[in-house]
């Protein structure tokens, strides 16, 4: 139903041009570096190797992820395409206009993305045969940067430890991919896929195709939520990325302060970098539902710091007992009630 070939040329145009890194960050020396730090700290031992870091163009970077947004679109469209089959006489053009147009909109949103994204570690979670990705936009880095004004290999560091930390995350609890993929493949198979009448005669309608792109790895969750069941499911998917995040936000600081020379001011121009976005990117940013994933980082960071200031990492390692002992939305705001909920032997409560 999506015209991927179309998703791909204008997510390519949407990308840019862009050449090589330039500012010296070494993706592969700097993640061999500080994997052992993470390793330490977190405790999250991996159950296989972990996969090569690799340094993308912005163009390369949407190509990959629209690879995988495959996965996660084509049954929605799959399921629109059934309806489209009853539009008698007129199916034809309404499915050509509604695969050009998901196109359009999936490939534009890839593409402004690829303007943003420093890491990501791709674990594609309704393909389970896909072996995960370490990725780096070089472009992006160097961009942070120039714009940030701080050490290149310090930031590098940096940005290769919380990236690690998903890696060891993924890596090393067994059941989080499973209860993340079995989060999305609900929430998507709750998705409404409907045939609005009009003035032409019939319009496919299925909730904003660009909030899907981004609703499970950004977070954009808001725009899709119409029933009590999609609410109950968004705030479990929310919850448990906020927790992803904000451990990762919490671990690269801790490293930063033990193995990052030229630490200090990375967390400062980071926070700065996130709030003092040009007018035009906060607009697109919400429609897109990326502001939501920087409420993540802020909200789970607290989280994260507030437990390990009351029980240590020890403590805030039990969100990786069990998916029961992830915390709710409003536990993310009360650490000591998630605290007292899971016990101080770490078993999650029933």
């Amino acid at each position: 139903m999506v015209d991927w070939s179309i998703a791909q040329k204008i997510a390519r145009v949407a990308a840019g041009g862009d050449g090589p890194a330039a500012s010296g960050i070494d993706v592969v020396a700097f993640c061999a570096e500080m994997e052992p730090h993470v390793l330490e700290y977190t405790g999250l031992e991996l159950d296989s190797a972990r996969p090569p870091a690799e340094l993308l163009t912005r163009a390369g970077w949407s190509e990959t992820n629209l690879q995988s947004l495959a996965h996660m679109l084509d049954p929605v469209a799959a399921r629109l395409e059934d309806r489209l089959s009853f539009a008698g006489p007129l199916a034809g053009a309404l499915r050509l206009g509604a695969s050009a147009t998901l196109a359009a909109e999936v490939g534009l949103v890839t593409g402004y993305l690829s303007h943003r994204v420093l890491g990501q570690y791709d674990v594609s979670l309704l393909a389970g045969d896909v072996p995960p990705r370490l990725l780096f936009v070089g472009p992006n880095l160097d961009k942070a940067v120039a714009d940030m004004d701080v050490d290149a290999a310090a930031f590098g560091r940096w940005v290769c430890a919380h990236e690690l930390t998903h890696v060891h995350q993924f890596g090393g609890v067994p059941w989080l991919r499973e209860h993340m993929s079995g989060l999305l493949r609900e929430y998507l198979s709750t998705l409404e896929v409907r045939i609005e009448r009009g003035a032409a005669g019939g319009m496919p309608s299925i909730p904003d195709p660009a909030r899907i792109v981004e609703a499970f790895r950004e977070g954009g969750l808001a725009a899709l939520v119409q029933s009590e069941e999609q609410q109950a499911l968004m705030d479990r998917i929310q919850a448990a990325m906020a927790v992803i995040e904000g451990y990762s936000e919490h671990v690269m600081d801790v490293i930063a302060e033990r193995a990052i020379p030229g630490h200090e001011k990375l967390r400062a121009a980071m926070d700065q970098r996130r709030r003092n976005r040009s007018t035009p990117a906060r607009v697109i940013e919400r429609l897109l539902g990326f502001d939501v994933k920087l409420r993540q980082y802020e909200l789970g960071k607290r989280f994260a710091d507030a437990v390990v200031a009351e029980a240590g990492i020890e403590g805030l390692n039990m969100v990786w007992r069990a998916p029961a002992a992830l915390p709710t939305l409003p536990e993310l705001d009360h650490a000591s009630d998630w605290l007292e909920r899971v016990g101080s032997d770490g078993r999650a409560a029933a």
